[in-house]
């Protein structure tokens, strides 16, 4: 069958079929404003929920709704972008580590990596990536990342992935593509190689300026 476009996946993608949509039969997920989950067996959560802060029905159609428009496996919904940006880091390097990173980022991100690395002995280095082979003179034993964000904010520098993805797959290193201002609608970075896309979805994604949140 012919995967669905970018319109209908971002419209019925994560709605639940018509026999899943609870008690009173609704059509459009419902928010779920509850911290806490009734059991029916004291050892057993309720399809899987039990907290808000580990799990909520709202949170994860939000979840697989962006992982399917970016065409991942998984997403994750954080409550901003250096949020989203923090877990990455945390999870995927430790002490000693390197990290090559786009040296056009947002200022928030780059704060963020400057202060992780002083703080817990992680290496970064800030290069041009727009020009892949500007990363290659930096890549050490060490090295366990490289950062891009494409298009760049604000200056919409563009970092050609596929590329700069390629560079890394042959040498063990993963890839972060921070795609919030192209959005999945006009780029795919896992489509291109990358390893993992984070969003904040305060910009494009949320559109209005009303919300802060961020995606993994």
């Amino acid at each position: 069958m012919k995967q669905r476009d970018f319109a209908t996946r971002s419209i019925h993608d994560a709605e639940k079929p018509l026999k899943d949509t609870g008690e009173y039969g609704d059509v459009v997920i419902p928010i779920h404003l509850t911290t806490t989950f009734a059991r029916k067996e004291p050892e057993t959560a309720t399809r899987g929920m039990d907290y808000s802060r580990t799990g909520n029905p709202t949170r994860q159609a939000l979840e697989r709704k962006l992982a399917s428009l970016e065409q991942a496996k998984h997403g994750l919904a954080f409550a901003s972008g250096l949020a989203a940006e923090t877990c990455v880091i945390i999870s995927s390097l430790k002490s000693g580590d390197s990290i090559i990173a786009g040296e056009d980022l947002y200022g928030g991100t780059r704060r963020l990596l400057v202060n992780f690395g002083s703080r817990f002995g992680i290496d970064v280095k800030f290069t041009d990536l727009s020009s892949p082979e500007n990363a290659l003179g930096l890549i050490t034993e060490r090295t366990k990342m490289i950062w891009c964000e494409t298009p760049s904010n604000p200056f919409l520098k563009i970092t050609p992935l596929r590329e700069v993805c390629g560079l890394a797959s042959e040498r063990g290193i993963l890839t972060v593509a921070d795609n919030t201002f192209a959005s999945p609608f006009f780029q795919n970075p896992i489509k291109l190689g990358c390893d993992i896309v984070v969003h904040s979805t305060t910009k494009y994604i949320g559109g209005h300026s009303d919300t802060i949140g961020g995606a993994v």
